[in-house]
């Protein structure tokens, strides 16, 4: 599965459960992951897709590491069987 196609799945099942999977670009601030999660009650989470069999690269898994540390949810998604569990992680949140 091509890393466009799983985006845009986890962007319509978020859709489907009433959130945004608003597309995250940050001038300035490389690295950051492709998808912002907004579930409703105020849940957040970041998504960085990567289609299967690909790596996040070494300043991508900085980022992850940053935003995990400061308390959000942020996940590595390659595969499309991960989209229903980490909606469940974000919104348990």
């Amino acid at each position: 599965m091509r890393e466009k196609t799983l985006e845009h799945n986890l962007v319509m099942e978020v859709k489907r459960v009433g959130g945004l999977a608003l597309k995250f670009v940050s001038p300035g601030f490389d690295g950051v992951p492709d998808r912002l999660v907004l579930l409703p009650g105020g849940k957040v989470g970041f998504v960085e897709v990567k289609a299967p069999g690909e790596h996040t690269r070494p300043l991508q898994e900085a980022r992850l590491r940053l935003l995990r540390k400061m308390g959000f949810k942020a996940y590595v998604l390659d595969d499309e069987e991960q989209i229903g569990g980490i909606i469940d992680e974000i919104r348990a949140t």
